[in-house]
């Protein structure tokens, strides 16, 4: 009796097991594509890079880091007057510290893939970070501390680094592709604004450029592209494209990262943005919260998008209704939160909650939707701003949000 019991669960292991190699060898295979992500995630945003400042040891090392992948994968030639095999494009500004004017040298990595076509794509993404806690841009007030940037933006590293081996493969040969690691982004674009107005190809000949800035923290499949109003020929192609990704898009080509200098050049751009977290700026932005099967995502989306455009030589460029932002409620006052621009429903999301400021005074937490500020209903970021527009600093109001399946008021003051 024993043996025909031991026979018989023997037999239902086997056929379980059997059952789940085909999920064992897709999660392996997973993991090994996944691998590659890490490896340069891992190195970006270690603590020997000490943040990655513009200028430091750290830039300079993740610098070189990336000019490495590229010759590992014989990426080697830059085009233009540039010398064939240098992939540094230096810049220079000169911020103030202590009321002295100091000089700071960034560096832009750049690298080239000539298939001898008319047209070229641009693909970027920042490198640099905030060093051990830029005062004017971190958001930690403790005492000075690595800010690794994994997310912000190790990831967008990460995956162009990967986009450029697969596109210097044998597929899509239509366009050229320039792969760029821009540096000073932190410090206000500085190092895509250098190398629109220094570029190394004709700018005119590009199609489009693709940017990636914190595309590391996917969550529940969200994320936002940025940029679709800048030429007819975005919507069409990612109507064609299947994935698990829920994306919401944006029209304007002006935001807050590269692609902005090149928008302004006239050339079609998308951002791609995995959304805020409230890591943000903070020494908590580490490799070991990355989402790496939503990188893959990315990635995959990324080159069905190429291959949507392939054969479409160089696409239009539209200018986007609000690119001066003329539009846009001009406002002098913060809740000191973070906006989940994921969010599709009505109102304001609270991604996150900055110490000290008016809405931690007033209790708000993440997860809170506003939706009223004073007498200013709030439906989107629009009315958001508009809202905000209303107030000067030491002026109290009301806020209202929706917490749960309750809406509370606060009072608040600016």
């Amino acid at each position: 009796m024993h043996l025909q019991l031991g026979l018989r669960t023997f037999v239902i292991m086997k056929k379980y097991f059997l059952l789940c190699l085909p999920l064992l060898w897709l999660l392996a295979a997973q993991a090994q594509q996944q691998a590659p992500f890490k490896q340069h995630i891992s190195y970006l945003a270690s603590e020997a890079l000490k943040g990655r400042f513009t200028g430091s040891k750290g830039e300079k090392a993740a610098a070189q880091y990336i000019v490495e992948q590229y010759k590992q994968n014989g990426i080697t030639n830059v085009a233009g007057n540039y010398n064939a095999g240098k992939y540094l494009q230096g810049f220079q500004y000169h911020p103030k510290v202590d009321s002295t004017r100091t000089t700071i040298k960034g560096h832009n990595v750049v690298a080239y893939i000539n298939n001898k076509a008319a047209s070229t794509v641009v693909i970027g993404a920042h490198y640099d970070h905030l060093g051990m806690g830029d005062p004017h841009y971190s958001r930690y007030r403790g005492t000075p501390a690595v800010h690794n940037g994994a997310d912000d933006n190790a990831s967008g590293d990460a995956l162009i680094i990967e986009l450029a081996k697969t596109l210097k493969g044998d597929a899509y040969k239509n366009n050229n592709y320039l792969i760029i690691a821009f540096s000073g982004e932190e410090e206000g674009l500085l190092g895509s604004k250098w190398f629109v107005e220094h570029p190394m190809i004709d700018l005119t000949k590009v199609s489009y450029m693709l940017n990636y800035d914190m595309v590391g923290r996917v969550d529940s499949n969200k994320v936002v592209i940025g940029g679709v109003g800048t030429s007819p020929a975005w919507k069409d192609a990612m109507h064609g494209i299947k994935t698990p990704l829920h994306i919401k898009t944006t029209e304007s080509g002006v935001g807050p990262s590269d692609h902005t200098s090149f928008y302004l050049k006239n050339i079609p751009v998308l951002h791609f943005f995995s959304g805020q977290h409230a890591d943000y700026h903070m020494p908590t932005d580490d490799e070991a919260k990355i989402n790496y099967s939503g990188m893959q995502d990315i990635f995959n989306y990324t080159l069905q998008l190429i291959a949507q455009l392939n054969n479409k030589g160089k696409i239009a460029f539209t200018k986007t209704k609000d690119e001066n932002n003329d539009d846009a409620p001009k406002f002098s006052v913060t809740l000191g939160v973070m906006p989940d621009y994921t969010f599709e429903g009505e109102g304001m999301r609270i991604d996150a909650v900055t110490d000290g400021k008016p809405a931690s005074k007033a209790g708000l937490v993440a997860g809170d939707v506003v939706i009223q500020l004073g007498d200013i209903q709030v439906k989107d970021m629009m009315s958001y701003m508009k809202g905000l527009s209303a107030f000067k600093k030491g002026d109290a109001t009301i806020v209202k949000v929706k917490r749960g399946g309750q809406v509370i008021e606060k009072p608040i003051q600016f």
